[in-house]
């Protein structure tokens, strides 16, 4: 339920409605279109890193004659520091204000004046921006995102300007949205230590006090082509895009390794609570579970028991909580794949009136249910179906097929895993599911955020 930054309007969009960008799983159903388990061709993909460091994927798909071309960094609201959070998505704004080649505003001017599209979104791993356009205008693209790269212009006074607009989002976004409030809570709740404790919005304190050195040296670190990937999927010649590829990056210098994210969260021993009290027409609960990262392949089991306990009208939350109880009007989850460990949440929406130690309780025994006992054999295969055929229909466009790589080679450090996720969901157990559920659905490792309306 944590925000993924979007460059919409410059606004934010939360992440409900960026999951078919940005998500390594979609997990709505009604996104799916039935069972899929034939997995798609093996991408031909080119790989090349330049002298600078830059990685290059390139995968032609002549299914269509349009281009798709991303550029993925290393960097997210993990990176950042107390006294400057909510710089990468600072930076993501600024990367649209103008550089050497091209000025303030041109940019969009430029591409959508040639019939193009451009977009970028920052989360706490990650910040992706991409263009799609119609195959001719790949060099058109190519020379945009490169004259970024190599020389923001950072201006003092459009940093000025998009600070304020940055705030504005975070007025709209946190300070005057319970939802937003409650997920800003219960991540600071939940985290003591580790940087996935502030949103991608950063903290208002620190929006008002970054400064253009703050900018140009985290800018000047982080987004270089040495920490940075590459990727162009759709209607072009390998050979002609990777040229085209060498003439506008190889001149970018490389900048230093990045610092290393060592801070770990320590193990939580015990439940933690707190309230909100905001005006509200209804009470709601939030309660995020500690998980592990990607780099677990129990994410496979949790991907399934989210399906399961929360994924439309006929999970077990909307059964129990919504038409049987009465006590709810929605029950949803969301785990989202962290470099770090991250949390599985659960957000219910109680009906007014209602007690939400009520709801509570009829969350916790949804959980300890299939903790004691299991799922059953139907559900399992019912939610394999779902993550892959979502899975794989991520896939079914170029800019679907880009982002996914990206996101991968971030996440993995290699894009070649999305080739092993059917056969991991596919190898998960029914003991699998319950052995997850007990493992990190405990008491101990949980942490809950009460909304209390007032008048």
């Amino acid at each position: 339920m944590r925000f993924l930054e979007f460059r919409a309007g410059h606004g934010l969009l939360p992440l409900a409605l960026l999951v078919l960008l940005s998500a390594p799983l979609i997990l709505s159903s009604d996104l799916c279109a039935g069972e899929t388990k034939d997995a798609p061709a093996k991408l031909s993909a080119t790989v090349e890193t330049l002298g600078n460091g830059l990685k290059v994927i390139l995968v032609e798909d002549h299914s269509v004659p349009v281009v798709s071309r991303w550029t993925f960094y290393h960097v997210g609201a993990r990176n950042e520091r107390p006294g400057i959070t909510g710089i990468s998505h600072f930076i993501e704004h600024m990367m649209f204000n103008g550089a050497e080649k091209y000025g303030p505003k041109e940019f969009d001017r430029i591409l959508e004046s040639s019939g193009g599209y451009s977009n970028a979104y920052t989360s706490e791993d990650l910040t992706a921006y991409y263009e799609d356009a119609a195959s001719e205008n790949l060099e058109l693209c190519i020379d945009l995102d490169s004259d970024r790269m190599r020389s923001l212009a950072l201006k003092p006074e459009i940093v000025a300007t998009e600070l304020g607009v940055v705030k504005e989002e975070r007025r709209l976004g946190i300070d005057n949205s319970v939802d937003g409030m409650m997920e800003e809570e219960l991540a600071a709740l939940a985290y003591k230590a580790h940087p996935y404790g502030w949103g991608v919005i950063g903290w208002m304190s620190d929006l008002e006090s970054i400064t253009r050195d703050d900018a140009v040296g985290y800018w000047k670190s982080f987004y270089a082509p040495s920490n940075a990937v590459l990727v162009i999927v759709g209607d072009f010649e390998t050979k002609k895009a990777l040229d085209l590829v060498r003439k506008y990056y190889a001149g970018i210098p490389a900048q230093p390794p990045v610092p290393p994210v060592r801070t770990k969260e320590p193990e939580q021993s015990g439940e933690r609570r707190g309230e909100l009290r905001k005006p509200a027409e209804m009470p709601a609960i939030l309660v995020g579970y500690h998980i592990p990262n990607v780099a677990s392949t129990d994410i496979y089991a949790l991907d399934i028991l989210q399906i399961i306990l929360a994924d439309g009208e006929s999970s077990r939350l909307h059964k129990k909580l919504v038409r049987e109880l009465g006590l709810a009007a929605s029950a949803r989850a969301n785990a989202e794949w962290k470099i770090d460990p991250g949390l599985f949440m659960f957000d219910i929406k109680m009906k007014p009136g209602k007690d939400p130690g009520e709801g509570e309780k009829a969350l916790y025994g949804e959980i300890e249910s299939i903790a004691a006992r299991g799922i059953t054999a139907g559900e399992l295969a019912k939610a394999k179906n779902r993550l892959l055929a979502n899975f794989y229909g991520g896939m079914q466009t170029v800019n679907g097929k880009a982002n996914r790589i990206g996101r991968y080679e971030i996440l993995f450090g290699d894009f070649n895993e999305i080739y092993k996720v059917q056969d991991r969901y596919q190898a998960v157990t029914l003991e699998d599911v319950k052995r997850v559920a007990g493992e990190y659905f405990k008491k101990t490792n949980r942490s809950v955020m009460t909304l209390i309306p007032e008048a």
